[in-house]
Formats: C-alpha cells, sequence, structure tokens
C-alpha cells in the first residue's frame, strides 16, 4: 500500500514526511545516504536532514512510473512527486491516501530559495523546472491545482494539525524517536483525502 504525497516546491511537504518517516510502519528501503539532502534554513549554522527517500517528478530519478522501484522492504510506502497535483482527480481513485501540503506561493519560492534552489543536491529540480521564472510558474500552477481540489473535496478531507494527528489518521505508529511538528507553526497546511 502507498501514501501519496504533494505540495508545491518550497511548500515544506519535505518535513511533513520526515516526521511520520520513521514509523516503523513505513516502508524505509527508499532511504540511502544518496536520497538525501541537509539544509540550515530552519537552524542557520546548524544543519538537519530535510529530504530523505525517493521522489518521483519529471526530470527527477523516479518520474512517476514504477513507484516500487526504490523499495525492497516491507510496510507501506511513501511516494512524493510535486507533480501529483496535476492528477489529482485521477489519483484518488486508487483509494490510496493523499496528503497535500499547501504554502502560499510567495512563500514557497522563498523558502525554496532559501534552501538551496537549484543547488540542492536531492533531488534534482535543474531539468524540469530549468530557472527561477520558470519555478514561480511552476509553484502557480500547482498551488493552483491543489486549491482547486481541496475546494472541490472540501467535506472528504481531513486537516490534521500536527504529526501526531497525521499519524493517527494514516493508521501509523509513531515514530520511536517522535519529535512533534505543529503544521500551524510552521506556517503550513495539511489535507489528507482519502
Amino acid at each position: 500500500m502507498y501514501i501519496l504525497f504533494t505540495g508545491a516546491p518550497g511548500s515544506k511537504w519535505s518535513s511533513v514526511v520526515k516526521n511520520i518517516y520513521w514509523s516503523k510502519d513505513i516502508d524505509q528501503s527508499d532511504y540511502s545516504d544518496a536520497r538525501t539532502y541537509y539544509h540550515d534554513a530552519d537552524t542557520p549554522g546548524n544543519k538537519h536532514l530535510m529530504h530523505l527517500g525517493a521522489y518521483w517528478d519529471p526530470g527527477m530519478e523516479f518520474e512517476n512510473t514504477n513507484w516500487d522501484a526504490p523499495f525492497s522492504g516491507e510496510g507501506r510506502r511513501i511516494v512524493k512527486s510535486h507533480t501529483f497535483a496535476y492528477n489529482l482527480d485521477q489519483l484518488k481513485q486508487t483509494q490510496y491516501p493523499i496528503v497535500i501540503v499547501y504554502r502560499n506561493d510567495v512563500e514557497c519560492l522563498e523558502w525554496w530559495k532559501l534552501c538551496g534552489e537549484f543547488s540542492i543536491t536531492y533531488p534534482l529540480y535543474n531539468d524540469y523546472y530549468k530557472n527561477l521564472d520558470h519555478m514561480w510558474q511552476e509553484i502557480q500552477r500547482q498551488n493552483r491545482s491543489l486549491m482547486l481540489f481541496i475546494k472541490s473535496h472540501y467535506k472528504q478531507l481531513l486537516k490534521p494539525s500536527n504529526n501526531k494527528e497525521l499519524c493517527a489518521i494514516l493508521s501509523l505508529t509513531e515514530p520511536t524517536n517522535f519529535v512533534y511538528h505543529n503544521y500551524k507553526e510552521k506556517d503550513i497546511q495539511v489535507y489528507v483525502y482519502q
């Protein structure tokens, strides 16, 4: 079974993933040192692991084809793609939970730039997003698609306020070294369609 994640670049969706990823119910076999990225945008001078595990998007390591490719273990598999934003009505037919992370366009772009923009080492953004002007257009398009889906499915969506509630909604055991992640304090909105 899969848990699908989407959010525009800079939405802080990776922090939402990170704070449930270490649940014993998650297949973590997609993790490797090559599939990590550390940054210190929140804590200048003190880098933290922010990107972990495989990402699926055009021009990235996996391009929304075989979701099982990076996995070899057991448990629920987290599949992360910015461009899922464009296919949410089709993806809901899979009946897998979809976690949507939203921040406004300007804050997304500014956070993405602060976190390293095109020097981010994993995943690679250069091929599909090309330059800052194109990234800005894509953030706007992805957020518009997310908001249209949220508006048209609002009654079916759950809105956790933290990772404890997200674990409960997804029926995940809380990670052993649980770190509380309050979404409002981090200026993000999280929705779950299931």
